[in-house]
């Protein structure tokens, strides 16, 4: 399976503009900018694109993996936390952080830690971090 999302820049980094689409169209020219990512401003970015991604991805891997054990979440809620650092003058993402929170009928502590565990370490969003990144790169 592959799925596809495309950008579009045009102008300066702080003066330009920009947006993001996805194939599905569940985001269909969504602005985003500077101003965006970096001063608060009202439209999305690519780390929390990025949190949302891992937030969904992992509470579907966690519904799974519990799922194996004979487990069934009443609920799953995640939340993905992308820390953008600057570093050695550029950018990097260093971390990101999940707050769980769940209820699961007839499961302890223990069990869950261990299964919430492992879902972190082999969730496809928690991964691709550590991803191969090709490329093709083409002028007009």
């Amino acid at each position: 399976m592959k799925k596809t999302a495309s950008a579009h820049w045009t102008g300066p980094i702080k003066e330009g503009k920009g947006s993001i689409s996805t194939e599905s169209k569940a985001l269909s020219e969504q602005p985003f900018g500077f101003n965006t990512r970096f001063e608060g401003k009202p439209g999305t970015n690519p780390e929390e694109l990025i949190g949302a991604a891992h937030a969904g991805c992992f509470s579907m891997a966690l519904s799974l993996e519990l799922g194996k054990q004979d487990f069934t979440a009443d609920s799953i809620d995640t939340k993905a936390t992308v820390s953008l650092i600057e570093d050695n003058g550029g950018f990097t993402i260093s971390a990101v952080h999940l707050d769980v929170e769940a209820s699961i009928p007839g499961i302890d502590n223990g069990q869950f830690q261990e299964i919430a565990e492992a879902t972190k370490k082999n969730c496809p969003v928690s991964k691709v971090l550590n991803a191969d990144i090709t490329m093709n790169a083409h002028l007009k």
